[in-house]
């Protein structure tokens, strides 16, 4: 355990000195080229803003006007049917739009029910699961100036949808909800 330890401990610095040695081995001017890189780094960011703050608001909204709770209420009889218990659905509805949402949701959960409760542990396994589809799309996609999405939106939504059926049955096989 000790010898693990003592080897995260010099990971990184070795990395970076391996790295840098390789550069001036092979003639690079690494701070210039450490310095271009932090330029595109810098754009990037100014690209990324707009869509994440954008993304930020609309989950704002969405949870403050009451869509979420009356989302809920219109997908009950289906949740019902795919044995997803109405508690953990709007897990299920924040997770592929916004991380921090649906860690906040969790932690509701988590209050509200217990982290060791069916439902808990089901909303835990949601976030291992499933993917922050749109924000992922806004963000990145946004980025690069990618503008058709469908197929990937489409793909990412099936894979969403598969992790939350998994994630129930595999929650109800292990812990019997």
């Amino acid at each position: 355990m000790s010898f693990i330890k003592e080897l995260s401990s010099y990971a990184i610095p070795a990395l970076i000195f391996v790295i840098l040695s390789a550069g001036i081995y092979k003639g690079v001017k690494v701070y210039d080229v450490f310095l271009e890189g932090a330029k595109e780094g810098i754009t990037t960011v100014l690209r990324i803003i707009p869509p994440l703050v954008g993304l930020m608001v609309a989950v704002g909204v969405f949870r403050a006007s009451g869509a979420l709770d009356l989302l809920v209420f219109a997908v009950r009889p289906a949740a019902d049917f795919l044995r997803i218990p109405t508690e953990a659905l709007p897990m299920v509805f924040l997770r592929p739009i916004s991380g921090s949402a649906s860690l906040a949701m969790l932690s509701d959960i988590f209050k509200m029910y217990g982290p060791d409760s069916f439902v808990g542990r089901l909303a835990s396994t949601f976030m291992g699961s499933t993917e922050t589809i749109f924000y992922t799309l806004a963000v990145y996609f946004g980025a690069v100036g990618i503008k058709n999405i469908r197929h990937t939106l489409a793909a990412a939504l099936i894979a969403d949808f598969a992790g939350v059926i998994a994630a129930v049955w595999i929650c109800t096989k292990v812990f019997g909800g």
